[in-house]
């Protein structure tokens, strides 16, 4: 059977496998795409959630309050990030994956079932971290198996526009949330939002639990790990010491690429609509769907992004981006400041958002394309999630909490370019382990 764009000829096989390939798009986009919009809903009701299950003495301790508990689903990811990285390495992606969606649909379904402050008091708080845990510990492997899952079933010219829907599901993820806020926010009342309307999109992912299991279950196991666990080579009983030993310079080139592409999601994608509401007075509706015209933006472009980078290599992508990607953020939040308004920050996060795609569209196959077979799952859980809970869910409450100290309302801004600085220097330091097309195409003339 042909997986990589060998000239072996076998129709049926061929066929079969074109088949599969679809179905393990559609699975992993789908079952990911669900996985992060049950994940992301939560920041989209902060407001509501905050008054709700987090009373303060004033509005923003009681942001922090509940920022504090986003942040806590973040705490667990780098320990289950590990843990499902080997256990997939291990057994399989998908055995790894249809677990992961079932426990989202458990931590989301609490969320939207909770009773509030008023009603049971501390317990209230108490449970909502629950929630917010059992989340964490879903989405803390999602990211390296699901990634997984589409690279190692793509075609070896093609691995970029594969992985890129990676991408494409989290941004449909939170398109879809931020839709469905935008909906409950415009056509309910306060009162009705404020009693059940920012439920119903906790509630509704319950559904997604069964329906992400039917769709992983029938996918198979991807052929690259088959021929792992068929080969000579027994897996590593030790992943970590082998990638603690043989791989340092991948574990920080990847954390460095991580910490660029999480601060674009959780500041520009999450905060900043929050931010104008609280911070530039906004209609809530209006930053919702800002949102949501950012996020499509990012589902259109990432498949071009990461199709460019099988063309001419990732790192000539990606680097050009991150610099771009900085000064646009800087222009554009700038100019919403000097004069707020829904029209600039729909500019702001619009703008932003076609650059961020050139970066997000080639991350998942490069941070993949750093490890081996046998140590992927566990290497990419790894970086990205203490990445992304270093930077990345801490990112709300450290800027809330800074602009609360220094006043300086571009204090987002601030935190986006140090992180760019930081992915420049990881891919500065990555040596790229794929063929670039280019290079190949000019050695080849020269023969």
């Amino acid at each position: 059977m042909s997986t990589s764009g060998s000239t072996e000829s076998n129709p049926a096989a061929d066929h079969a496998m074109v088949a599969m390939r679809r179905r393990v798009v559609v699975a992993s986009t789908l079952g990911n795409a669900f996985e992060w919009f049950d994940y992301a809903i939560f920041g989209m009701f902060a407001p509501i959630i905050s008054k709700l299950f987090f009373p303060a003495s004033n509005e923003v301790n009681s942001m922090l309050l509940t920022f504090a508990t986003f942040a806590v689903a973040f705490a667990v990811r780098p320990l289950s990030g590990v843990l499902f990285g080997l256990y997939a390495d291990r057994f399989g992606r998908k055995r790894a994956l249809t677990l992961m969606i079932i426990m989202m649909a458990i931590g989301t379904g609490m969320i939207g079932l909770l009773p509030t402050y008023a009603a049971i008091g501390i317990a209230a708080p108490l449970f909502m971290v629950v929630a917010r845990l059992i989340q964490g510990i879903s989405v803390g492997g999602e990211f390296s198996n699901a990634t997984a899952m589409l690279v190692e079933y793509s075609p070896d010219n093609r691995r970029g526009y594969y992985g890129s829907f990676q991408m494409v599901s989290q941004a449909l993820g939170f398109t879809v949330g931020a839709l469905l806020a935008y909906l409950a926010t415009t056509y309910a009342s306060p009162a009705s939002l404020e009693s059940w309307g920012w439920r119903v999109p906790f509630i509704l992912g319950i559904l997604i639990g069964p329906f992400g299991y039917w769709l992983r279950s029938n996918i198979d196991e991807t052929p690259e790990f088959q021929r792992y666990l068929e080969s000579k080579q027994k897996p590593v009983n030790t992943p970590l010491t082998e990638l603690f030993t043989k791989h340092l310079r991948e574990l920080a080139v990847g954390f460095c690429i991580v910490v660029m592409g999480t601060v674009s999601y959780y500041v520009m994608l999450l905060y900043i609509p929050i931010y104008a509401v609280r911070q530039l007075g906004m209609p809530m509706s209006g930053a919702q769907l800002s949102s949501v015209l950012s996020t499509a933006l990012i589902v259109v472009f990432c498949p071009l992004a990461g199709s460019l980078s099988d063309r001419i290599g990732r790192r000539v992508v990606v680097l050009p981006a991150t610099i771009i990607y900085a000064i646009v953020v800087w222009v554009a939040v700038h100019h919403l400041l000097a004069e707020p308004s829904l029209s600039r920050l729909i500019l702001a996060q619009m703008a932003s958002s076609l650059v961020m795609a050139f970066i997000w569209g080639p991350t998942p196959v490069l941070l993949m394309e750093l490890f081996p077979v046998g140590v992927r799952s566990t290497g990419v859980g790894l970086i990205y999630n203490v990445a992304v809970a270093l930077f990345g869910g801490l990112a709300p409450f450290a800027i809330t909490w800074l602009i609360s100290v220094t006043g300086d309302k571009m204090s987002p801004v601030y935190y986006v370019v140090i992180s760019a600085a930081v992915g420049v220097l990881g891919l500065l330091l990555l040596r790229e382990r794929r063929s670039d097309p280019v290079i190949a195409s000019a050695q080849a003339s020269l023969r």
